[in-house]
């Protein structure tokens, strides 16, 4: 099948990169009805390391913006377009294939709470992924730290909101838990407070867009593999564990890399503005590993001990992407190149 550039209204968010990902842009922002069955199958077979594949990842996270109704110009009457959930199901299969293969399976702990919050405690511990907060605390530039709020945008801008799909999934204790942590993630009442909103103030301090999207163009597919990763774990009800155990590693490993950006940014003579999202989650991510440990995921695992490989599997995914993602970063880096896709804009 020929690679054909489609017409779009002047309003699309992005700019394709490859045939699948203009051809899921065109039905989300055109009238047309748009066949892509075969389209998604030619990008599968073209696809070398679909973790690190542009056209896919970038398909993938238009089809799940829809779902959040995260960007501009995406029609919101083609959500639940039979084709594009079709399309979407058939790369998340194959998406899940692949990071299934590429995550070590962890050991599985008795499904108890104790036993559970132990296992995920022992996982973080001996993660030996690379540390980009340590890196930004000691030697980043100044460009870099931008380079560092564009990769974090994609999900930070948005923060919280692909655990929030968990919450009509859970009953009882594990539901209590994640609606305790997602209440202070959404500023507990107060607007101003929300992260996300926190996060943002520091993209402006920064001297950057905090449009979310501005930068959609600018970062490599493994970053936006690391957040279609969530929104797959939390938008399939199947998944519940994966994205419930991707909640607790994330939230265990928040604490001390925040402290590590925070004295960076300071180091590199930003102000409050900027390194309050980071000082705000140093205690605040030190309550919440407690709770998404023992209140979320062990007791999740003991209402449902069919959950627990998942559990853990979502722990692991959250430590194997997101460590891939800084170590694309760190890479480009100590070559002294930018870790952003060719021609981005700072």
């Amino acid at each position: 099948m020929t690679y054909i550039a489609l017409a779009h209204p002047t309003s699309v968010p992005c700019s394709p990169r490859g045939a699948l990902s203009e051809s899921v842009l065109h039905a989300l922002t055109s009238d047309a009805r748009t066949a892509l069955g075969e389209v998604v199958e030619e990008a599968l077979v073209r696809c070398g390391d679909i973790l690190r594949d542009d056209d896919i990842q970038l398909a993938l996270f238009l089809l799940y913006a829809s779902a959040y109704g995260s960007l501009p110009g995406l029609d919101a009457g083609r959500e639940w377009d039979p084709d594009l959930i079709r399309a979407r199901q058939r790369l998340e299969r194959e998406f899940e294939r692949v990071l299934r293969a590429a995550v070590a399976p962890p050991e599985l702990p008795e499904p108890t709470e104790d036993a559970v919050a132990r296992a995920l405690f022992a996982l973080v511990a001996g993660d030996t992924g690379p540390s980009l907060s340590r890196y930004l605390a000691r030697k980043a530039t100044l460009e870099q730290a931008r380079e560092f709020f564009i990769h974090r945008s994609i999900y930070t801008l948005r923060e919280a909101d692909p655990h929030s799909w968990a919450i009509p999934r859970l009953t009882g204790r594990p539901k209590a838990a994640l609606v305790e942590i997602q209440a202070d993630e959404y500023g507990g009442g107060r607007p101003e407070r929300v992260h996300a909103e926190i996060f943002a103030k520091a993209v402006r301090g920064a001297g950057l867009d905090d449009t979310y999207g501005a930068y959609i163009d600018d970062v490599p597919a493994i970053t936006l593999a690391s957040h279609n990763m969530m929104s797959m774990f939390g938008l399939n009800r199947r998944l519940i564990g994966a994205i419930v155990g991707h909640l607790a590693a994330f939230e265990m490993t928040s604490s001390i890399p925040n402290k590590l950006y925070g004295d960076g940014l300071r180091r590199l003579g930003f102000g409050e503005d900027v390194t309050d999202y980071f000082d705000e989650h140093v205690e605040a991510d030190a309550v919440h590993e407690q709770i998404a440990a023992r209140d979320l995921a062990g007791a999740l695992a003991e209402e449902r001990p069919d959950l627990l490989a998942d559990i853990m599997f979502g722990a692991a995914a959250c430590l194997t992407i997101d460590g891939a993602v800084g170590e694309h970063i760190l890479t480009a880096w100590r070559r002294g190149t930018s870790s952003l896709r060719e021609g981005a804009a700072q």
